[in-house]
């Protein structure tokens, strides 16, 4: 199941680098908002990730 191998690993990966970047550069920002930010962040990457990664990976095509 490629969404356990790619989609989760990857939307964690963006949502702790969003999170970092948001609190070390912005913060002026309220926290609220980092939150839904990292959150819509997350969702985004992890569902970019499931359709630009191969379907499978046993097959030779």
């Amino acid at each position: 199941m490629r969404i356990f191998k790619f989609s989760i690993p990857i939307a964690l990966l963006v949502a702790g680098i969003s999170w970092y970047m948001l609190h070390k550069n912005f913060q002026e920002v309220p926290g609220t908002s980092r939150v839904w930010i990292t959150i819509g962040a997350a969702i985004l990457s992890g569902i970019l990730a499931h359709f630009l990664f191969p379907k499978s990976e046993d097959k030779d095509h």
